[in-house]
C-alpha cells in the first residue's frame, strides 16, 4: 500500500493538475497538520482516496469545524467525517482504515496558551485513555497500532529547541510500548536538503510529512 502523507505547506507538486497522474497509486492519504481545508478537500477530490487527519497548533478553521480539540475516542463516527473536505478526524482516536490500525494525536506542546495546545502532561493523561483500545488490538488483532499519526515530532527526533517545536517525550513512551511499525509526524519544517526526514527509534520509522512523502508499507522502512 502506498500513503501520500502530507503537512504544513501546500505542496506544488501535489495541488497541481496533474495531481491525479502524479499519485495514482496512492491508496490512502495521511495529513499531518497545518493544512487548510480548501487543500485537504482538493486531495480527496482528486485522488477520490480516503484522507485522515489530525489538527495542527494553526489549524484553526478546522478546529472550529470541528468543535476544537476532543479528549477522545475510538470507534469510526459520523461526526468524524468533515463534511466540507471528506476528510477523516483521527484526534484522539484508534481508527481502522484500509486495513491499517491508525492512532491520531494532534497538536503541538503548550507554548502560549493557544488552541490544540497540550503541556506532556495533558498528552500523557490523552494517550492514556487509548490505552485500553490499543490492548484490545493487540490482543484480538496480534498488533495496536500499524502508525501513529500526530502533528508534533517525538521528543528528541526531528525536534527543535524552542517550546513551540519540543517533542512529546509520552510518544517515545507509545512506541516503546506498542512498537508501531510508523510514526508520521508534521510541524517540523524543512528548509535544507540535509535535514533529517526520517529516523529509526526501536521497532518505529518515524518521518517527517513536511510538504509530501510516499510511504510504502510493502517496502522495509
Amino acid at each position: 500500500m502506498k500513503i501520500l502523507c502530507v503537512s504544513d505547506q501546500v505542496d506544488p507538486l501535489v495541488y497541481s493538475p496533474r495531481m491525479r497522474e502524479r499519485f495514482k497509486d496512492v491508496d490512502l492519504v495521511l495529513s499531518a497538520g497545518d493544512l487548510p481545508p480548501e487543500y485537504l478537500g482538493f486531495i480527496t477530490s482528486m485522488l477520490n482516496k480516503d484522507l485522515v487527519y489530525v489538527a495542527g497548533n494553526h489549524d484553526l478553521g478546522m478546529l472550529e469545524a470541528r468543535g476544537m480539540a476532543r479528549w477522545g475516542g475510538s470507534e469510526p463516527d459520523a461526526d468524524a467525517v468533515d463534511t466540507s473536505t471528506g476528510a477523516v478526524d483521527a484526534g484522539f482516536r484508534v481508527r481502522r482504515q484500509e486495513g491499517l490500525i491508525i492512532l491520531g494525536l494532534p497538536g503541538s506542546m503548550l507554548y502560549n496558551k493557544g488552541p490544540n495546545q497540550y503541556s506532556e502532561f495533558a498528552m500523557s493523561v490523552r494517550i492514556g485513555l487509548l490505552v485500553p483500545r490499543l490492548l484490545f488490538n493487540k490482543l484480538f488483532r496480534g498488533r495496536a497500532v500499524d502508525i501513529v499519526l500526530t502533528h508534533a515530532s517525538p521528543q528528541g527526533i526531528h525536534d527543535r529547541d524552542d517550546l513551540c517545536h519540543r517533542g512529546f517525550a509520552c510518544f517515545l513512551w507509545l512506541m516503546r510500548a506498542f512498537r508501531p511499525r510508523w510514526l508520521i509526524h508534521g510541524h517540523i519544517h524543512l528548509y535544507d536538503l540535509a535535514d533529517v526526514r526520517i529516523s529509526k527509534y526501536c521497532a518505529t520509522t518515524v518521518v517527517n510529512a513536511f510538504g509530501h512523502w510516499i510511504v510504502d508499507t510493502e517496502e522495509e522502512p
